[in-house]
């Protein structure tokens, strides 16, 4: 049975929702489990590109041990999703964040774009590249 892009298009907005309330809420767990164990992160507020969910896994450790890291909040805008046939997808939109660093939250405005893959039945992300707002 063929499913229509608009049905692949609704899973990958799903998914892309999912990662934004795991972040939003600071559901470690649940919010790595979005991104496949060999996924690639590019953060402008990071010098090097990160060449696995594990790499990311120690940095966000490394913040909260260190820095006080904690999200309070994160919103979604401006959602574009670009089929790449039937398996892979562009999601790119604008995120607002609450993130508290040091015991002071303030509120980021990024750009972020996240590359999906249907993975077994599920769409995982496999890369996401994260830009200050213009």
């Amino acid at each position: 049975m063929s499913i229509g892009s608009g049905n692949l298009e609704t899973a990958v907005l799903e998914a892309a929702a999912k990662i934004v309330a795991d972040f939003g809420s600071h559901d470690t767990e649940a919010y790595f489990a979005g991104f496949a164990p060999s996924a690639t992160f590019i953060f402008h507020t990071h010098t090097e590109r990160l060449n696995s969910r594990a790499a990311y896994q120690a940095l966000w450790a490394k913040w909260e041990t260190e820095d006080g890291f904690k999200v309070h909040g994160c919103k979604s805008s401006n959602q574009l999703v670009q089929m790449m046939g039937t398996d892979a997808a562009v999601f790119s939109h604008q995120v607002e964040s609450q993130i508290e660093f040091a015991g002071e939250v303030e509120t980021v405005n990024e750009r972020e774009t996240i590359v999906f893959e249907l993975v077994n039945g599920s769409w995982l992300a496999v890369h996401e590249h994260l830009s200050p707002e213009a």
